[in-house]
């Protein structure tokens, strides 16, 4: 057991892809059926044929986003390319007013862009060992679709009838909490990708709609993905006008303070049936054992170790009240 442990230590990481990937399969799994379920005529899909088709259809849709929204977005960068010279000396002027900021040279404000070009390629090695996780993660994700029931049955048939039957039925309300999980998340995004969208709009802030979305889909990750999402909207508010970059920093301390503290316990107290104080737990510790994946499969892992601990421990050592004397006595 100790060399086991050892060795699932030593390949942590592919351990953590091989369970997010069975963990998204339970919650992708109702999708499929329902695709399955389709008729064209005579013609219904396959499990793979399913698949084929959710896959294909996010893939045009991210490329049908991308080709309204990215053209507009680069002309801009170019505009903005060729006119920064003039506005890092502006932008100068603006922050010498500042006391602090005093020595502050067109200079210095050159430097990070400087150092940020000589990092391009450790970004590029980063981005293309992010690109072929991404895509293993994928396929193993389709896999488990495909031919999770085999799998599941082979697990099973390791175990004694008897806790083979018990094990089923833990992992079968395990499964049905993952995919309320789900609900609950998708609610927090479509929540903040409304509030943002809106909040953004009236704060005329350029491509509201590809930060809004940015922002439904980033805040799938606790914490990191709204921050990540809030910060690229400050940036490009910013160079419009600073006002419009406080503006957005407000309206996220404010929505963060109240999906911390109302939205977020609340919500998956209803769906996962953990209480506030648990869902709190299971964010900080998920992300600060793993990052921002960590954080991401918190939650559901939290309602998978509380529904084990419920089987195994609470309902192993419940103890059967004696009967009363009296109705003892009767008898």
């Amino acid at each position: 057991m100790l060399v086991a442990l050892y060795v699932l230590w030593l390949a942590l990481d592919v351990v953590l892809l091989i369970y997010v990937s069975a963990l998204f399969a339970v919650v992708i799994t109702p999708a499929i059926e329902v695709v399955e379920r389709l008729h064209l005529g005579r013609w219904h899909p396959g499990r793979g044929g399913a698949i084929a088709i959710i896959l294909g259809t996010g893939i045009l849709l991210v490329l049908l986003f991308f080709a309204f929204a990215l053209p507009p977005m680069f002309h801009d960068l170019q505009g903005l390319a060729a006119a920064w010279p003039q506005r890092s000396v502006q932008l100068t002027d603006w922050l010498h007013r500042v006391p602090v900021l005093r020595d502050l040279s067109a200079t210095s404000l050159e430097q990070p862009f400087a150092g940020l070009a000589g990092g391009v390629i450790g970004l590029f090695k980063q981005f293309a060992s992010s690109a072929f996780w991404f895509f293993t993660w994928l396929v193993l994700t389709a896999y488990f679709i495909a031919d999770g029931r085999r799998a599941f049955r082979w697990v099973l048939s390791l175990f004694p009838a008897a806790t083979g039957q018990r094990l089923e039925a833990t992992l079968l309300r395990c499964q049905a909490r993952v995919r309320r999980w789900l609900v609950g998340q998708g609610a927090l995004m479509l929540i903040f990708g409304c509030l943002s969208a809106l909040v953004f709009g009236l704060l005329r802030v350029k491509y509201f709609y590809v930060l809004a979305v940015f922002a439904g889909i980033g805040n799938i990750v606790p914490i990191v993905g709204p921050m990540a999402s809030v910060a690229l909207a400050a940036v490009v508010a910013g160079f419009d006008s600073w006002t419009k970059a406080v503006g957005v920093l407000i309206f996220y301390f404010v929505y963060a303070q109240v999906e911390h503290a109302y939205l977020t316990p609340r919500i998956m107290r209803s769906t996962l049936n953990l209480p506030p104080l648990a869902v709190i737990i299971a964010l900080s510790t998920g992300g600060v054992l793993a990052g921002v994946l960590g954080a991401l499969i918190a939650l559901p892992t939290a309602a998978i170790i509380a529904v084990f601990a419920d089987e195994y421990l609470v309902r192993a050592h419940q103890v059967i009240a004696p009967e009363p004397a009296e109705a003892a006595k009767t008898r």
